[in-house]
């Protein structure tokens, strides 16, 4: 079978809610990493990729229209190169990577950009239409995250518990107490601190230049979503979903914006365009949980993908879980018999310290994954996130 290699990763800066990417319509800021490879791979002819793959879970604003098509067109790719928008809810970004490998690997593809974007802060408010004529009934959503229109039989058979819900009912079921939701969420915040002063974070992105009526551009360079906080400090905050409850805003990941792109290919066209393949895409696997708790499907969904690599999760040197909540990430990590500080798990900070712009996430999971291989020289890495209405997405890469 052809192999898959990803040859170039790199992202946006993270920002935060309402925060200092809000300004840019989602299309413009998924074209941002694809100028950015376009400009530093000099000789790939870009009218050879086949498609462009980008990951969205909200697709109901600015982002509408096929937003992977729409940024490769802004980003300047030619306009015989399509592109297609997929939506997994959290796990499009690395959906969209094992969508593109599973495509060279069986020999329809061969050079492909994936990737994912979202832009949290601009999903806009949706209204559905009247049920009869003359109705005086409105239905109006805010489509930032969790349900909208939901369907009553749903409802019923499944519930539709919001996602601080469904983290706070694996805390409950799987017993994952407050002390250390907040003990794993203060290691996220002091590894993203790490890595943003030491370069590491760097390293993964291109900055975002903002245009301003008067006065000069503003230059967005680093995540904004880390923060400075204690143990002391994240004790004080209150449940958000009971008084009593162990889930806080400490202790899960943010609502964000930001976008992901990365070059894959065979063999073949990696050496055509003088591209350095950095890892080999081993395989993807996906899993279904009840969606109550929904945040136990990376454990699933690792362990089918393990069973068809015939590998063991010890042989992984790097662990990317992402963190949207620390209850369900502790869960998931006694679930595979790893050590809640266990430190291949997301050395450099997790979501909870970067945030989880939705169609982005995934992507950057496996971008991060790759580069701390290279920085380490370590030869496997395990990437794996729970999505919404009950799934998981696993997916296993080596360093070459």
């Amino acid at each position: 079978m052809t192999e898959a290699f990803l040859c170039d990763a790199i992202r946006t800066p993270i920002g935060r809610y309402a925060g200092v990417l809000s300004s840019v319509r989602a299309d413009d800021l998924g074209a941002v990493p694809l100028r950015a490879l376009m400009e530093r791979n000099k000789d790939v002819d870009w009218d050879m990729v086949e498609e462009v793959i980008y990951g969205c879970a909200n697709q109901a604003g600015e982002d509408n229209r096929n937003v992977a098509r729409m940024s490769s067109l802004l980003a300047g790719l030619p306009e015989g190169v399509p592109g297609t928008t997929v939506n997994r809810l959290c796990g499009s970004g690395m959906d969209a990577i094992g969508i593109a490998a599973r495509a060279i690997k069986s020999g329809e593809a061969s050079f492909l950009i994936a990737g994912g974007v979202e832009s949290m802060s601009r999903a806009p408010f949706v209204q559905g239409k009247a049920k009869s004529a003359f109705s005086r009934q409105a239905e109006i959503y805010d489509t930032t995250i969790g349900w909208r229109f939901v369907n009553p039989l749903m409802k019923k058979l499944h519930g539709v518990d919001s996602m601080p819900e469904t983290a706070q009912n694996v805390a409950d079921d799987y017993k994952v107490s407050r002390a250390d939701q907040d003990a794993f969420s203060v290691r996220s915040q002091q590894k993203a601190a790490r890595a943003q002063k030491d370069g590491t974070l760097a390293q993964e992105i291109v900055a975002v230049t903002i245009a301003q009526k008067k006065g000069d551009p503003i230059v967005v360079s680093k995540d904004e979503h880390p923060r400075e906080t204690s143990l002391e400090a994240l004790a004080k905050l209150k449940g958000v979903v009971r008084p009593d409850g162990s889930v806080t805003a400490g202790n899960a990941s943010g609502v964000n914006d930001g976008a992901a792109a990365l070059i894959l290919a065979d063999e073949g066209n990696a050496k055509r365009f003088g591209l350095v393949p950095r890892a080999r895409i081993l395989g993807l696997a996906t899993a279904g949980v009840p969606p109550r708790v929904m945040g136990i499907g990376p454990a699933p969904a690792t362990q089918k993908l393990l069973k068809r690599l015939n590998m063991t999760i010890d042989q992984f040197d790097v662990i990317e879980l992402n963190e949207a909540f620390a209850s369900q990430g502790l869960a998931v990590l006694r679930m595979l018999g790893v050590a809640d500080d266990d430190p291949r798990v997301n050395p450099n900070g997790g979501a909870i310290a970067l945030g989880h712009p939705l169609g982005m996430s995934g992507a950057r999971l496996v971008m991060t994954a790759s580069y701390q291989l290279q920085h380490t020289g370590g030869r496997f890495a395990l990437c794996t996130m729970c999505i919404g209405v009950g799934q998981g997405v696993a997916i296993a890469i080596e360093r070459v």
